[in-house]
């Protein structure tokens, strides 16, 4: 099967030469590598790579995002994107319509408050995970309606942080 990956502002060519269970021979850009891989939990994934006879140790963490999968490995976050399915993100906003960590993190700071008006890309929340801090930012505009952590709460991923109301939405009682 082949793809086109793009990660960061780099397209990849990418084809998965074999698959079996817990293992994966792929070519990146004509660069052929193995990959023996355990699925640790849901969202982290042990992988030993072999690349020109030399095994490499990675520990992934993969989460869905709204315009691919992100990736970290070795404190590094990525966007992967399969480009067959960018068409369909093309119209969305960057940003997820949830404030939501993307791995198991600790909030390191909230700069906003309760009932607090925000605007579309304004930082909401500080999460820091692997040594490396995370700014979310509020989706919309709107008015912070809830905050769902503290200082120091350890948070995963899924779990909706801060809840922005929006105007629509203080007139029908409803919470984003």
């Amino acid at each position: 099967m082949e793809y086109k990956l793009k990660i960061g502002q780099t397209d990849i060519a990418a084809e998965v030469l074999d698959r079996q269970e817990q293992q994966l021979n792929f070519r990146l850009d004509e660069q052929e590598q193995a990959v023996e891989y355990q699925i640790v939990s849901d969202h982290w994934i042990h992988m030993v790579v072999n690349q020109d006879g030399t095994n490499r140790r990675v520990n992934a963490w993969v989460m869905d995002g709204p315009d691919g999968k992100i990736v970290m490995i070795n404190g590094r976050t990525y966007l992967v994107q399969n480009q067959r399915n960018r068409r369909v993100h093309q119209g969305l906003s960057k940003l997820p319509e949830q404030i939501t960590p993307p791995m198991p993190a600790v909030v390191v700071a909230i700069p906003v408050s309760l009932g607090e008006p925000v605007k579309k890309g304004q930082a909401v929340m500080v999460v820091s995970a692997m040594k490396m801090e995370t700014t979310l930012r509020a989706p919309f505009d709107g008015t912070v309606a809830k905050i769902n952590a503290a200082v120091n709460d350890k948070v995963t991923p899924g779990q909706i942080l801060v809840e922005i109301a929006t105007e629509t939405d203080a007139g029908a009682g409803v919470l984003n």
